[in-house]
């Protein structure tokens, strides 16, 4: 076996963590040497003798060979910290995850991704604001990243397959046990689409509660930065922003209405520092993504289509608001405002305040 695989071995032991094995890793000089340690040297490296028969028991429970040959029968992937395509945004963050599995295919270009979080019991303005951030992020070529729980996960996920765009999901258990079940589809859409799902929990691993934590700190660490959309006054939705800002990300939240428990997360981070957004662009310019987005390479990927055609014959003789656009074409006003982001990064259109875009000749 390759030391990558005793690595993936030793950190599927989940009491060990990302510090120790970096320490045993340290002390024995490779993986390899810290899997195969006897009780005698474990001990000496600091680790207390139940923790060290708890280490041994778990090593007599699993077959080694057996848990790889598991991990190729279902169709799923590992990338260790010392791989060249562990994601780049994870790299260099205090307890960073050591071995990633995932069902799909990381890329290079989801360095430009963004988090969007919130509540599971969203509203609906909460569901057509994170479809609206979510497709227009998409359409540009920002990587979505959120954890696949019912509500605005969900919801950000679905807008940005509809965009065309790239996702990864998160989820809090092992990958032979998608979570939740009920969107155990939407998981197979993300792969079949070229995206990802991710998780840090070896095979077997099912849900419980301090699994969240590990799962939201890396949905901000897989992103630029975190996108708060709802979240009541106790909500995960915040941990996973206190997440982001223990690792230096930015945390952007969406205001809401003050009479909504839905809007008290967003509404406190914005008065805690949290940097307020009423639009994708906002976004795009704080983290610089526009820059990393090159208009030709657009054209290349989202030439212009049926619908951006009709939306600039509609344009032709006057400035519209997007309202007007959505009533005239029939279309929702959450794609209309995706393609017209688009749009305006090609030079096609302008927002000139207020939401009315005209065309630009």
């Amino acid at each position: 076996m390759t030391d990558r695989e005793y690595l993936a071995l030793l950190y599927s032991h989940l009491p060990f963590g990302p510090k120790r094995v970096n320490l045993l890793i340290s002390y024995f000089g490779n993986a390899k040497k810290a899997w195969n340690a006897n009780e005698k040297k474990l001990i000496e490296v600091g680790i207390a003798n139940k923790s060290v028969s708890e280490f041994f028991k778990y090593k007599e429970s699993i077959k080694e060979k057996g848990y790889f040959e598991n991990l190729l029968r279902l169709g799923i992937k590992f990338v260790t910290i010392n791989d060249s395509d562990y994601p780049e945004n994870l790299r260099g963050l205090d307890g960073a995850p050591l071995v990633l599995y995932l069902r799909g295919n990381l890329k290079k270009s989801d360095v430009n991704s963004i988090a969007i979080v919130g509540s599971r019991k969203m509203t609906s303005y909460g569901r057509e604001v994170a479809y609206k951030f979510a497709s227009e992020l998409a359409s540009v070529g920002v990587t979505i990243i959120s954890g696949l729980a019912l509500g605005i996960d969900a919801v950000a996920h679905k807008a940005a397959l509809d965009a065309g765009g790239r996702c990864i999901a998160v989820i809090a258990s092992g990958l032979d046990r998608i979570t939740p079940v009920s969107n155990y589809s939407l998981a197979k859409e993300i792969v079949k689409s070229g995206g990802a799902i991710v998780s840090e929990l070896p095979l077997g691993v099912e849900i419980w509660r301090s699994s969240f934590p590990i799962r939201n700190r890396i949905v901000a660490g897989l992103s630029k930065g975190v996108l708060v959309v709802e979240g009541a006054e106790k909500s995960g939705t915040l941990l996973t922003a206190s997440s982001a800002g223990d690792q230096g990300k930015q945390v952007f939240a969406i205001p809401g209405p003050i009479t909504s428990p839905m809007s008290v997360a967003p509404n406190y981070l914005i008065k805690n520092g949290a940097k307020m957004v009423t639009g994708t662009n906002e976004i795009l310019e704080e983290l610089d993504l526009l820059l990393r987005v090159d208009s030709e390479e657009i054209e290349k990927v989202l030439p212009t289509n049926k619908k951006e055609a009709e939306l600039l014959v509609l344009l032709e003789n006057e400035p519209l608001h997007l309202d007007e656009l959505a009533r005239i074409s029939g279309l929702e006003v959450s794609r209309i405002s995706a393609s017209l982001t688009v749009m305006e990064l090609k030079g096609m259109v302008k927002n000139i305040g207020n939401g009315i875009y005209k065309k630009i000749s």
